[in-house]
């Protein structure tokens, strides 16, 4: 009788606290849920196709007059998300910089003459053909303008090609 133990200072003694369960249980399935949607919303954005709509859909950016690019050469626009070729011949090509594998951006590497995927190894010829796989086809073509001596590309048409062809080279 005069002993007292610890656990009769509890009143609830012997009853689960189910207030606090149920309060943990509550906030878990939420915090769940969060996650569960966070990782469908991260999903959907990711396959969801980017398309350029209005402005930047028609954007012709000057790139300059023909004489400023020398023949066999390539010059980067990064606003553009381009590079201008001009071959030897003196004709030119706008070539994406997109790999045709997944999407990488592909620099031009002038000590080789080629353009080399970073990500997966693809090789590109100063054409945009493929020299090296796993891409698929060359990198896809802008159109261009020669307009009054001024070389003019349409930054948001992509026209995509299964091979090079010389059809594709504008000259004046």
């Amino acid at each position: 009788m005069g002993q007292h133990r610890q656990e009769d200072a509890n009143p609830n003694h012997g009853e689960p606290d189910s207030t606090r369960r149920r309060a943990l249980k509550w906030l878990w399935s939420a915090l769940g849920l969060a996650a569960l949607a966070e990782f469908g919303w991260v999903t959907a954005s990711f396959l969801r196709p980017r398309r350029a709509t209005g402005e930047a859909a028609s954007r012709i950016v000057v790139a300059g007059a023909e004489e400023e690019f020398e023949p066999g050469s390539v010059t980067p626009f990064p606003a553009g998300r381009f590079y201008l070729v001009r071959l030897d011949d003196g004709g030119f090509l706008a070539l994406h910089r997109e790999c045709t594998h997944l999407g990488c951006t592909v620099p031009w590497r002038p000590e080789s003459g080629r353009f080399e995927c970073p990500c997966h190894a693809s090789v590109f010829d100063i054409t945009g053909a493929v020299l090296s796989p796993p891409a698929p086809r060359p990198l896809d073509l802008l159109p261009v303008r020669l307009e009054n001596g001024m070389v003019k590309v349409e930054a948001g048409t992509r026209l995509r090609r299964s091979a090079f062809t010389p059809d594709q080279v504008v000259r004046s």
